[in-house]
Parts: C-alpha cells; sequence; structure tokens
C-alpha cells in the first residue's frame, strides 16, 4: 500500500516511483512539442497530486476529465494513483445533456476540461449540471490563470507521503448505456497492473515499445495498451484524436510499433500512403499496405492471431486468442489469474456446448460501479462478477461469445444500445413508438436504424429526427436512416417483436453473429 506501507505489495504510484529511478531517462510520453523522460513525468506528477490535494482529492475522491487524449490525462492518472484518488476520462463527443448526467454522478473534487472543439458543449453542461459549482474547473488547454500548468506549478515537489491501498480504485471507465444510463466501472491499481502485465504479454510489450494513442482514450480499447505500455516503461505517444494523416506523420517520426488501428482507420491511412509518402515500417514492417492489419491489445505478434472477449468491467480483456495454444474459439481461453464460469439463471453451471451467462472473477474485476448500488448487487453474486453476456464453452474448453444479454449495436469500437436512442426518438413529440436496430456496415461493423411509428397527426421527418437525436446524444449513436411504419411488430407478451423488425427491414451483424468488433481478424506473423 506504498509508499511506505506492506512491502508485499505496489500501486500504480509506485511503478511511477521505480520508473524514475530505473528508466529515468527514458521517454515517457510524447505529445506534439512535449517530450517527458520518465524522471520529469514523475516529478510533474508529484506536483499534480500536491495541488490536487490542495483542492479535496484525497483517498476515495474523483477527478473528472473532460476532454480529447492528451499527456495530461497520463499525469493525472499518477497523481490520482499517488493519492488514492480515481480519475475518469469521459466521452467528450457526448452531448451537453449527457455530460451534465456524467458530471454530477461523478462529482469529481477537480474538473479538467478542454475548450479546443468541444468548449461550447462543455460550457453548455456545466451550466446544466447541479454538482459543477462544487468542483474546481481547470482548462487544460490555456495558459495563465485557471490554466491546469498553472494549477500544477503551485503544488509542492515533494512525492505525497499517504499509503493507498492497491485494492481501492485508481480508474473510472463509463460503459454503454445498456440501462439507458452510463455507469463508471471503477477499476483497482490491482486491475490495471495485472490486466497492465496480461496485455503486455499478449501484445509483447517492454520498455522499448513505443505506443501510439490514437484511439479515444476513455475507452479502454486504447487504454489498455496505455497502461500496458506504461507498467512496462514504454512510451506512450499521443495524438488527440483520430487523424490518419497526423498518424502517419508521428508513425514516422516517433517510429512507434504499437497502435490503436481500428479498420476504417487503416482504410483511410493506406489511402493517404498509397504512394510511400511516410515511412510506416515501425509498424507495418512489410511496405505494401495490402499487408497491412488493424493494431489492437489483443494482437499477438508471435502467433499472428488476434482476437479475445472482455468489457470495461474486467479492464479490458479476460479471455485471449493470441496467447498460447490456437484455440477452437477466436475469443481464446481465460488470461493468466482469471476465472470464466457459463452459468443458468439460477448460477449453476451449464453443459459444454450450451449457451448460458459469462461471469468471472479475478484482479481484473472492477470494485464495482459508482454509486449503483443495486445494480453492483444484481452484478456481483458469490463472489462472482455477471457481465451481462451470453457465451458457452467449446469442447477444448476456450470461450465463445455468443452476445449480449441485452441487445447491442457495435459501430466501429463503439457500442451503442437500442434502448438509450429509442428513449431519445420517443422523447420527440412527433413519435408515437420506435425500434432500433443494427444493420450491418462494411465499414463500421454496423451502423444504426430507426424503425419510427408518427404520433397521431405529426409529419415529422426523418431528418428532423436524426438532427433531434444529434443534439440530445453523441452524434455517433444518432439513426444513419430512419424509416416510417404504421405500426411495430408485438409478440405474444405485447413487446415488440425485434427479430422481425431485423427481418423485415435489414438488421444483423450484431456482436457474436460475426467478428465482434472485428477483434478477430487473423495477424500475419510479426506484424504488429
Amino acid at each position: 500500500m506504498g509508499p511506505f506501507g506492506d512491502a508485499s505489495t505496489i500501486t500504480l504510484g509506485d511503478v511511477l516511483r521505480e520508473h524514475r529511478r530505473s528508466r529515468g531517462g527514458l521517454t515517457a510520453t510524447v505529445d506534439h512539442a512535449v517530450r517527458l523522460s520518465y524522471a520529469e513525468f514523475d516529478h510533474r506528477v508529484n506536483k499534480l497530486a500536491n495541488a490536487l490535494a490542495a483542492h479535496g482529492a484525497g483517498p476515495g475522491e474523483r477527478v473528472l476529465w473532460l476532454g480529447q487524449n492528451s499527456f495530461r490525462l497520463l499525469e493525472l492518472l499518477g497523481a490520482c494513483a499517488k493519492l488514492g484518488a480515481a480519475v475518469v476520462p469521459v466521452n467528450w463527443r457526448q452531448s451537453a445533456g449527457e455530460l451534465a448526467v456524467v458530471i454530477d454522478d461523478v462529482a469529481a473534487r477537480v474538473v479538467v476540461w478542454q475548450d479546443t472543439e468541444i468548449g461550447a458543449t462543455v460550457r453548455a453542461a456545466r451550466e446544466q449540471a447541479a454538482t459543477a459549482a462544487g468542483s474546481v474547473w481547470v482548462r487544460h488547454d490555456a495558459a495563465g490563470p485557471g490554466s491546469y500548468e498553472e494549477f500544477l506549478a503551485a503544488g509542492d515537489e515533494a512525492d505525497p507521503d499517504i499509503e493507498v491501498d492497491a485494492a481501492s480504485p485508481v480508474l473510472g471507465i463509463y460503459t454503454a448505456a445498456f440501462e439507458g444510463r452510463p455507469h463508471a466501472a471503477m477499476l483497482s491499481h490491482w486491475s490495471a497492473l495485472i490486466e497492465g502485465l496480461v496485455v503486455g504479454r499478449i501484445a509483447e510489450l517492454s520498455d522499448a515499445t513505443v505506443f501510439l494513442n490514437s484511439g479515444p482514450m476513455f475507452h479502454l480499447g486504447t487504454l489498455m495498451t496505455t497502461l500496458a505500455t506504461l507498467v512496462h516503461g514504454g512510451t506512450n505517444v499521443i495524438v488527440a484524436r483520430v487523424d490518419p494523416e497526423e498518424m502517419c506523420a508521428v508513425i514516422e517520426a516517433e517510429r512507434c510499433n504499437r497502435a490503436f488501428v481500428m479498420a476504417p482507420t487503416l482504410e483511410a491511412i493506406r489511402e493517404i500512403n498509397a504512394g510511400g509518402r511516410f515511412d510506416l515500417t515501425s509498424l507495418w514492417p512489410d511496405p505494401d499496405p495490402a499487408t497491412w492489419t488493424m493494431c489492437t491489445p489483443s494482437a499477438n505478434p508471435a502467433t499472428g492471431r488476434a482476437g479475445g472477449y472482455g468489457q470495461s468491467e474486467v479492464s479490458g480483456l479476460i479471455t485471449s486468442y493470441g496467447l498460447g495454444r490456437k484455440s477452437d474459439s477466436i475469443y481464446g481461453r481465460p488470461a493468466p489469474l482469471s476465472q470464466v464460469r457459463i452459468v443458468d439463471d439460477t448460477g449453476a453451471d451449464v453443459p459444454d456446448g450450451e449457451t448460458g451467462e459469462i461471469i468471472c472473477r479475478g484482479p481484473v474485476v472492477m470494485t464495482g460501479y459508482l454509486h449503483r448500488d443495486e445494480l453492483n448487487a444484481q452484478r456481483r453474486r458469490g463472489g462472482w462478477h455477471y457481465t451481462g453476456d451470453l457465451g458457452k464453452r467449446a469442447p477444448d474448453g476456450s470461450i465463445q461469445f455468443v452476445g449480449p444479454k441485452l441487445r447491442m449495436i457495435k459501430s466501429a469500437s463503439e457500442n451503442i444500445y437500442p434502448f438509450e436512442v429509442e428513449r431519445c426518438l420517443t422523447a420527440h413529440p412527433g413519435v408515437a413508438a420506435a425500434c432500433v436496430i443494427g444493420v450491418p456496415d462494411e465499414r463500421w461493423t454496423q451502423s444504426v436504424k430507426a424503425v419510427v411509428v408518427r404520433a397521431e397527426g405529426s409529419t415529422v421527418t426523418a431528418e428532423e429526427l436524426v438532427e433531434h437525436c444529434r443534439r440530445s446524444i453523441a452524434s455517433y449513436k444518432k439513426p444513419r436512416v430512419v424509416v416510417f411504419v404504421d405500426a411495430l411488430p408485438k409478440q405474444a407478451n405485447g413487446q415488440v417483436d425485434r427479430d422481425r423488425v431485423d427481418a423485415e427491414h435489414g438488421g444483423g451483424g450484431y456482436p457474436g453473429q460475426v467478428s465482434s468488433g472485428r477483434r478477430d481478424v487473423p495477424l500475419r506473423a510479426g506484424a504488429r
């Protein structure tokens, strides 16, 4: 419970202390013009920790990040780790109303926010949030009064003398709104460290790793490798958001050998670099773009395989297809220090090959959802975490993911729950009923389609409903297509017959029916 507690345990803050001693001259992070060694990084983390502590951010408290990717988010993670607090990065693409809900939910001591690109939305959310006035607001992309750098400079440079429990939360990750509202899965120091070692083993990371943080750092698709790189003493190179041309330039300049690159971005990079304008061989050794594959945390360079099952509540991956012997299932076997069972509604194990709920346990499992006692009681029973996902065990013992118990749409790396979009649509006075489905999409895996029943006398248009959703929820959740029907098909129990809506309107391709998020795309041996 470092820094001065039990000699048999360790925290994320202790890892930074050791990097300062053992890898002080190695590069910790690069973010445009900012380049920090591990010694410099830990020095800034200490100052930031003391500045946060001066404003009440101590053990059990939270710091909220409302911004795009930045080295400052890593500094906040390190500072919170040394204080026994937790940092909560939030999806910056959300609407003002959605952000206001999160601000009130987190009730942070300090909120670090960004003005560039999202400033108007953040200001509107701050006005709507009931708890905003109780937080200290610090703008990270500014200079002078009220800025992050001024805030950090005020902190003492001494390493905080605070005992921190490694089982306490250090990071909060918001899940998709599977019950109509998002929930913050709180992950402990142990979660971050153990998952960091597992991902490091899968992706073969070391202090020679140079990881391009191009995916969103509020999402574990990116953060799994960010944390693993940090744990191993590698270099985290950061760009604010996905920009294929900027990514090409950064890969060449920093010789990045790991990255988070999903299929749509890979296609754009291939187009941009068709003439060999950038040298990307540090990431894709073969100069032929046709051989380049996606870069994900589940990709193992030695076996040439990628794939796995996981969720935010288990710190990322809890099974891996890339490690060890090839399995019958493309989702692989449980990772080290994890247990997985497939059970029925009573919690009893089902026979191999039969579908049941995936439950798991181990140090990577979250400590619980923030401020969700009832949901925590539902999800954690008898010492096991109930994932809410369906699966089955293959004859060789590997795990097959079947799909969420609640229907979910997968758009690139984002999870979209139909209920949330339907609730937004039916809030419009011109809508009597709506059913949202996922339609197979070659580029995005799935796209959102809304099947709508107009309210009596309504003449609302598809364009009006798309705009209504864009204003109310994150833009990536809005329907790409809206069609109108006289009535939605119903089951005998009166519920909407979603399978029939899918059949009549081209729905399909849900996670478990196809490559889930395209995580199981085979890699060439040696690919990064």
